[in-house]
């Protein structure tokens, strides 16, 4: 199920994203692409032309009131996040807020924003979640409670918009190459091979996989890891 089709993504610029973002364009489908600055917007339209590329910043969540969107949106990809280590005793509070307003507020507000849009398409949610979504590590807690809560989110907007037609996945990635990956390695103080990790590629399949299903049938969870 291709075709012209317009989504809506976060996180185009990196990762997951980028490559989700990349696929849809290539196959000519209409894109609308959060940027948190007028300087990322510049490197988005310049990348994806023919893109809507509106400025807000996830962190600001209130940025995104007032947004100009379409009328009908077939699909709302959050690939956006940030991520922050450290133990429970050692966090300060502004790791936490941050990842929880980035990584879960943000996206409760723009998919309430975006709602309209999706009904009218009978659209797709899409959140990029994480291993860390279903399983809290040491060290991972303030990254895991904003992803616990996403998963939250999604299972709550899934059983409420079901009878409008909007369907929702959670996909939940293990260790991915990725440049967040890559930071993770850093604060983690180890050495980063992308090679032992699940390509963004691979991920960006299953997004695009879910997103082109037949009317019939949605998948609620997807759980993808490193061999």
């Amino acid at each position: 199920m291709t075709g012209s089709r317009t989504h809506l993504v976060t996180g185009a610029g990196s990762g997951i994203g980028e490559v989700v973002t990349r696929r849809l364009h290539e196959r000519g489908d209409h894109l609308v692409l959060l940027a948190r600055n007028e300087r990322r917007a510049g490197d988005l339209a310049a990348a994806y032309p023919g893109a809507d590329v509106p400025v807000a910043d996830l962190a600001r969540p209130e940025t995104l009131d007032g947004l100009a969107l379409p009328e009908r949106l077939d699909s709302v990809v959050h690939a956006a996040g940030v991520v922050e280590l450290g133990t429970v005793a050692d966090l300060p509070t502004s790791a936490w807020t941050d990842q929880l307003v980035v990584n879960l507020v943000a996206p409760a507000v723009l998919t309430r924003l975006t709602l309209p849009a999706l009904r009218a398409a009978r659209g797709t949610v899409v959140l990029l979640n994480s291993g860390a979504g279903r399983t809290a590590k040491p060290e991972w807690g303030a990254y895991a409670a904003s992803k616990h809560g996403l998963r939250a989110l999604a299972d709550s907007l899934r059983a409420e918009e079901a009878g409008n037609g909007v369907r929702v996945t959670s996909v939940f990635p293990g260790r991915t190459a990725t440049p967040m990956q890559e930071e993770v390695h850093r604060q983690e103080g180890k050495e980063y091979d992308a090679g032992a990790w699940v390509r963004a590629e691979t991920v960006a399949d299953l997004v695009l996989h879910v997103l082109d299903l037949p009317a019939d049938a949605v998948v609620p969870e997807v759980l993808v890891q490193p061999r």
